[in-house]
């Protein structure tokens, strides 16, 4: 894929709406989207977690590591990533951190002490992942990790196409 000059970008987020408009991406914004990209397209947060896979508990876990992984990846490629490009102002600094404080942060903050109330009451005798499908919240947790999955999955596509690359996520049936 060529470099992109300009991309058009339609996120929708909670709580703010969404960001539209035309994000005018340089050099160093396309290294770090490419670098976003290989974190989001490498975790659980773009795969489907089916009724019978995985771990509640290792999703949310993964989805916290993004919080330490867009921080080093803001600080190494310093500020010029958070300065307004084009006229619709949007910068990869800007996208990283709406995600973290829009989509990510009110789940983890939500769902993280919650599973750990209930990891608490777990007995020796039982496996982790017995127990957690158990809890009578576990489908209602699920639906919410596929829906962060939904607008993570919006996010990484359109850091794809900064990163002038195609797509690398594998869809499942």
């Amino acid at each position: 894929m060529p470099k992109l000059t300009s991309v058009k970008v339609s996120l929708t987020l909670p709580y703010i709406g969404g960001v539209e408009g035309t994000w005018e991406p340089d050099e160093t914004e396309r290294n770090a989207a490419w670098e976003m990209y290989v974190e989001l397209i490498t975790r659980i947060s773009v795969a489907e977690l089916k009724p019978d896979e995985g771990l509640l508990r290792e999703a949310l876990s993964s989805l916290y590591t993004l919080f330490d992984t867009t921080r080093k990846i803001l600080r190494k490629c310093g500020p010029s990533v958070a300065q307004p490009k084009g006229e619709d102002g949007i910068s990869f600094g800007y996208l990283a951190v709406a995600i973290l404080n829009t989509v990510l942060r009110p789940v983890l903050a939500k769902w993280h002490p919650l599973l750990l109330d209930y990891e608490s009451t777990k007995d020796s005798t039982i496996s982790p992942l017995e127990h957690e499908r158990q809890w009578e919240k576990h489908e209602e947790l699920r639906q919410v990790l596929n829906e962060v999955r939904g607008v993570l999955i919006e996010y990484a596509e359109l850091l794809a196409q900064v990163a002038g690359v195609p797509s690398l996520i594998v869809k499942r049936n």
